[in-house]
C-alpha cells in the first residue's frame, strides 16, 4: 500500500512537471506569463509574422505605460503625446530581438526629427544588468521600461492590438491610438514602410 502510494505520488510529480514545461513552452515570450529571467534564447515562441495596420477611424486608444527604465529613471509614455510612438518589446536573451535591434536603432535616429519617438519594454530579464549590457552593446539611443514580469503588457485592453510575442512592436499615432502591431522581427525597410504613412498623416 505504501509502495503504491509512493508510486502514485511520483507519477503525479512527473505529470505536474511535464504540464509546467508544456505551459512554459506555450507561453514562451507572451506578455501574460511570469518572468523567466535571462534565458538561453531557446525559450520563446516565434512571432506569427503578422503586421496588422489599422485605418485612422478604427484605431483604439493605447494605454499609458509608465515605470522605471532599465537605467532606473522614471518614464511615462504620456510624456510623448503628440508624437508617433514606437513601442518595442524585447529581452536581452532573445535572438530575434538582437537581430532587429540595429534596424530599430538606425530608424530611431533617422526619424527623431520627424516627430517619432521610440520606447522599449524590456521583459523577462529578472536582473537589469543583462538588459543594460544589451543597450550598451547596440548603443540604443532611446529608453526602455523595465518590466521583468510583463505587467506593463497587460495594460493593453483586451481585444486590442496587444503585444503577444517577443519581439513585438506597437506603433501609436499622434492621437495616442494604436495604428500598427508587428508580431515579428522587423528590418529597417519594413519599419520605414510602417512609419512613413503615419509621419504623413496630419
Amino acid at each position: 500500500m505504501i509502495l503504491r502510494a509512493t508510486g502514485l505520488r511520483r507519477r503525479f510529480r512527473l505529470s505536474a512537471a511535464a504540464a509546467a514545461a508544456c505551459a512554459l513552452l506555450l507561453s514562451g515570450c507572451g506578455g501574460d506569463s511570469e518572468a523567466q529571467g535571462g534565458g538561453s534564447g531557446t525559450n520563446y515562441v516565434a512571432g506569427t509574422g503578422a503586421v496588422t495596420k489599422v485605418k485612422p477611424g478604427d484605431r483604439r486608444p493605447a494605454p499609458e505605460l509608465s515605470g522605471e527604465t532599465v537605467d532606473g529613471k522614471r518614464l511615462s509614455t504620456a510624456d510623448y503625446r503628440g508624437k508617433i510612438l514606437v513601442v518595442n518589446v524585447w529581452g536581452s536573451w532573445c535572438p530575434p530581438c538582437r537581430a532587429e535591434m540595429p534596424h530599430l536603432v538606425k530608424v530611431a535616429e533617422d526619424t527623431a526629427d520627424e516627430g517619432v519617438q521610440f520606447v522599449g519594454i524590456n521583459t523577462r530579464d529578472t536582473d537589469r544588468v543583462p538588459a543594460q549590457r544589451f543597450e550598451k552593446e547596440f548603443e540604443v539611443p532611446y529608453p526602455s521600461l523595465y518590466d521583468p514580469s510583463g505587467k506593463l503588457l497587460l495594460r493593453f485592453p483586451k481585444g486590442s492590438l496587444n503585444p503577444q510575442t517577443i519581439p513585438s512592436t506597437i506603433v501609436i499615432d499622434r492621437d495616442g491610438k494604436i495604428a500598427v502591431r508587428a508580431l515579428k522581427e522587423l528590418g529597417e525597410e519594413e519599419l520605414r514602410s510602417i512609419l512613413d504613412p503615419l509621419i504623413k498623416e496630419k
